[in-house]
């Protein structure tokens, strides 16, 4: 399941986060890429141990926890550190797909992928989030504030920047629900009930479909 969501971040969020990465000290992202994604990685990131970078890890992580369409769309059991990646022109990221398995432990099994897009994407050229996908590749150059999620299994690539500089933050989600087919099963039914709460309240067919959203949670969550 693919879903973009819109003012994860408002206006003073943004600048407060943009100016914490204008203090930061930004180093080759190479360094944070598995063995294969190195040869095609070109970009900087906020190195994590930064004060600013952990400051700015801060503010878009209870902005994320508080968005009501992220949460019900990614059932977050665990996230992991936020990575705030810049593209100068000439930077890009080859196609790549992200480890299955991070952390030191080797005990982060990544279900859902996102990028939160921190700057207009007027103030530069190229830079597009590109998506392998069935009907072909599809491209993405969201709003900034904006975020978008998708399954850690898609082949994706960030295009060359031309001109400006390309800032984001990305990160990984263990969804409580393994499977992507099932998390969107859940996220529609969700969906659905709120819908009919909102034009009949709290009818028979909203509790059957509360009924169902409950349940299926039971049978389709891991511990």
């Amino acid at each position: 399941m693919l879903i973009t969501i819109p003012d994860v971040l408002n206006k003073a969020g943004l600048e407060k986060i943009n100016a914490l990465l204008d203090q930061g000290q930004f180093k080759d992202g190479k360094l944070t890429a598995g063995w294969h994604a190195k040869l095609v990685k070109n970009n900087t990131q906020l190195t994590g141990r930064d004060s600013a970078a952990k400051q700015a890890t801060a503010q878009l992580t209870n902005s994320l926890q508080r968005n009501a369409t992220f949460s019900r769309a990614t059932l977050l059991r665990r996230m992991r550190p936020l990575l705030f990646s810049r593209y100068n022109p000439g930077m890009e990221y080859g196609s790549h797909v992200d480890d299955a398995i991070m952390g030191s432990d080797r005990g982060f099994r990544t279900d859902i992928s996102f990028t939160v897009f921190l700057n207009d994407p007027e103030s530069y050229e190229g830079g597009e989030l590109i998506m392998d996908s069935p009907i072909g590749e599809q491209k993405f150059k969201l709003p900034a504030g904006s975020a978008i999620i998708y399954p850690s299994t898609t082949l994706h690539r960030v295009a060359p920047v031309t001109k400006g500089v390309r800032q984001v933050a990305v990160s990984w989600i263990q969804s409580l629900v393994r499977s992507a087919e099932k998390r969107e099963i859940i996220y529609d039914i969700d969906q659905t009930r709120r819908t009919l709460f909102e034009r009949d309240g709290k009818s028979r067919e909203f509790d059957l479909l509360t009924k169902t959203h409950a349940n299926l949670l039971r049978l389709w969550s891991e511990p």
